[in-house]
C-alpha cells in the first residue's frame, strides 16, 4: 500500500476558518472553544498540512488597534517560523460584518463601497507581509433577494472597477500577486453575481488586467448548482484560469454543507483529482471545509487529516487508471481513429470545407455503434472500489 502522509510537494493547504471553525450554524451554538491563529498553525503542522490561508479577519479581530495588529501579526510569523507552514493565499472578509448587508464592491452606499476598497488594500497589505502570491475575492453579498434593490448592469460596472482599481493597486505596490475570483450561486444571498465559474471566467475578460485576474472554483459551491465540477474546471485550465482551487463536498443541491473531500461524491472526486493530476495542476490544493459539527478538536485533526488521504488515495487511483490495461485498451477502442477524418478538421479553409461538403456518411452505422460507455463506467466502480 501507498504511503497517503501529506508532503510539502503536495501542496495541501486549509483556512484558519475551516479547521477553527467552531460548529456554529443558524440553528445551534458553537461545540468547539475558539482557538487562536497562533494554535491553529500547530495543529495544522501536527496534521501534515503545507500551508495556511486566512482571512484578513481570521488572523486580526476587526476592530483590533494597531498596536495589537502588530502583535498578533508577530506571533503568527513566528509560529510560522517555528512549523515551517506557509502562506500561499489571502483573502478578505467583505461578508460577516453588519456593513457589508448589502454587498461590498456592489453596495448602494457608496461609503460602503469605499470602505471595502479600504479594507481589501490593507488585507491585501497584510497578505504580501506574510507571502501570499494568490488573493481570492468571493463575493459572499455581492447579490440580491430582490431584483428591485439593485440594477445588475450598474453591480457589473461596480464590480468590475472594483477589481480594477485593486488590481492598479498591487501594480503600484509592485507585490507578487494575482487575484482568483470564487463563484457561487446563492448563501447567503438570495442570488449572487457571476454565481458560477463560467461567469467568473466571462467577466475576467472585460477587465483591464485579465492576466492577473484567475478563479478560484470550489467543489460545493457548483455542485449547489447542480453542476459538473470536473467540467467547471477543465474550463479554467483551457482558460489559463485555475490559480487555485477549493476542495471540499457537497450533496447537490442543498445548503452549502463544506463536508471532507470525498465524503459524498466520490467518483466525481476521482475525476476531479485525475483532470488535476493528468494536467499538471501545480498550484495549493487547498481544502475550504468544515469537520462535522459532531467533532471535537481531536475529530477535526481527523477531518484534515481525512481530506489529504482521501486526495492522496484517489491520486493513486488515477495512476492505476492510467496505467490500467483494459481501461486503457477499451478508452483507445472508443477513441480509434484511422486519420480518414483529419483532413477536415482543424483551421478552416474554403478547400476543406468543400471537400466535407462532398464527402459521404453510414449514418445508420455511425448511430448503431455501441460506444461501450457502462464497461468503462463499471470498471472505473470496480478500480476506485479496489478490486481490481
Amino acid at each position: 500500500m501507498t504511503d497517503y502522509t501529506p508532503k510539502p510537494e503536495h501542496k495541501f493547504t486549509f483556512g484558519l476558518w475551516t479547521v477553527g471553525n467552531i460548529g456554529r450554524d443558524p440553528f445551534g451554538s458553537e461545540v468547539r472553544p475558539a482557538k487562536t491563529p497562533v494554535e491553529l498553525v500547530r495543529l495544522l503542522a501536527e496534521v501534515g498540512a503545507w500551508g495556511v490561508n486566512f482571512h484578513d479577519n481570521d488572523l486580526v479581530p476587526i476592530d483590533a488597534t494597531p498596536a495589537e495588529r502588530d502583535r498578533i501579526v508577530k506571533d503568527f510569523k513566528a509560529a510560522l517560523a517555528e512549523t515551517g507552514l506557509v502562506v500561499p493565499m489571502a483573502t478578505t472578509n467583505l461578508f460577516f460584518d453588519p456593513a457589508f448587508k448589502d454587498g461590498a464592491f456592489t453596495a448602494n452606499d457608496p461609503k460602503v463601497r469605499a470602505y471595502a476598497l479600504q479594507k481589501t488594500m490593507n488585507a491585501i497589505d497584510l497578505g504580501a507581509e506574510l507571502g501570499a502570491r494568490i488573493y481570492v475575492f468571493w463575493g459572499g453579498r455581492e447579490g440580491t433577494e430582490t431584483d428591485a434593490s439593485k440594477d445588475p448592469m450598474e453591480s457589473i460596472k461596480r464590480s468590475r472597477e472594483a477589481m480594477n482599481f485593486l488590481c492598479e493597486y498591487v501594480l503600484d505596490k509592485k507585490y507578487d500577486m494575482k487575484f482568483a475570483l470564487e463563484a457561487k450561486p446563492n448563501e447567503p444571498r438570495g442570488d449572487i453575481y457571476n454565481s458560477t465559474t463560467g461567469h467568473m471566467l466571462a467577466f475576467i475578460e472585460t477587465l483591464d488586467h485579465p492576466d492577473m485576474v484567475g478563479v478560484n472554483p470550489e467543489v460545493a459551491h457548483e455542485h449547489m448548482a447542480g453542476l459538473n465540477f470536473v467540467h467547471g474546471v477543465a474550463q479554467a485550465l483551457d482558460a489559463g484560469k485555475l490559480f487555485h482551487i477549493d476542495l471540499n463536498d457537497q450533496a447537490f443541491g442543498r445548503y452549502d454543507q463544506d463536508f471532507r473531500f470525498g465524503a459524498v461524491n466520490l467518483k466525481s472526486a476521482f475525476f476531479l483529482v485525475k483532470l488535476l493530476e493528468d494536467n499538471g495542476y501545480d498550484s495549493s490544493r487547498h481544502f475550504d471545509a468544515h469537520a462535522y459539527r459532531t467533532e471535537d478538536y481531536e475529530g477535526v485533526k481527523d477531518f484534515a487529516r481525512g481530506c489529504m488521504r482521501t486526495y492522496l488515495i484517489l491520486k493513486e487511483k488515477t495512476a492505476q487508471w492510467n496505467a490500467d490495461k483494459e481501461i486503457q485498451a477499451l478508452v483507445a477502442e472508443i477513441n480509434a481513429d484511422d486519420g480518414s477524418m483529419s483532413k477536415y478538421f482543424g483551421k478552416y479553409s474554403a478547400q476543406k470545407a468543400s471537400a466535407l461538403r462532398t464527402q459521404t456518411f453510414d449514418r445508420l452505422a455511425l448511430g448503431a455503434r455501441g460506444l461501450g460507455y457502462e464497461r468503462l463506467d463499471q470498471l472505473t466502480v470496480d478500480l476506485l472500489l479496489g478490486v481490481r
